[in-house]
């Protein structure tokens, strides 16, 4: 991929995080489906079929300054953990291989991991923090900034598969 290319793909991915609620204000979304989520205004995600039930969990790893240390939580899409320390809780909300914009609608341009991004929701206690993305391929592209940790998207875990014995 040329610089140009390259540039221009961070730029969007900033530009996409600055428009899909990475910021602190309170979610009022109700419950996810795989038809679309309003995580603010009118921008909505829709997770096509290609790519609905096809990924099980991700990786995201929480990186703790004021330890000096990191570790690696793994979740299952729809689900949340919470930190060993410090009362954080993380949501995940949704996971697109690879994440797109088009128009006002966050969506999935096939099933293959070109643009990894999970939609996540951070609570301190009952006081949701964050509502946005994090991206594998762009770890610093979202605006999140916790004075004690760090979150990022390291792995996605796929369905399994059920094989039929002959």
């Amino acid at each position: 991929m040329s610089f140009v290319a390259r540039r221009a793909v961070v730029l969007f991915v900033l530009l996409v995080t600055g428009v899909s609620g990475c910021d602190s204000k309170p979610s009022t979304e109700g419950s996810i489906s795989s038809e679309a989520v309003k995580p603010t205004g009118s921008v909505k995600v829709v997770v096509p079929p290609e790519v609905e039930g096809q990924w099980k969990a991700v990786k995201i790893a929480v990186q703790d300054r004021q330890h000096n240390t990191e570790k690696i939580y793994t979740v299952d899409i729809g689900s949340s953990f919470q930190l060993d320390d410090g009362g954080i809780s993380v949501h995940t909300k949704v996971f697109l291989p690879a994440f797109i914009m088009d128009g006002v609608e966050m969506t999935s341009a096939s099933n293959e991991t070109k643009n990894p991004g999970v939609q996540i929701s951070i609570f301190e206690g009952r006081q949701e923090i964050f509502h946005g993305w994090l991206f594998s391929h762009y770890p610093g592209a979202h605006a999140f900034r916790h004075p004690r940790f760090n979150f990022t998207l390291v792995d996605y875990l796929p369905t399994e598969k059920k094989v039929d014995n002959p």
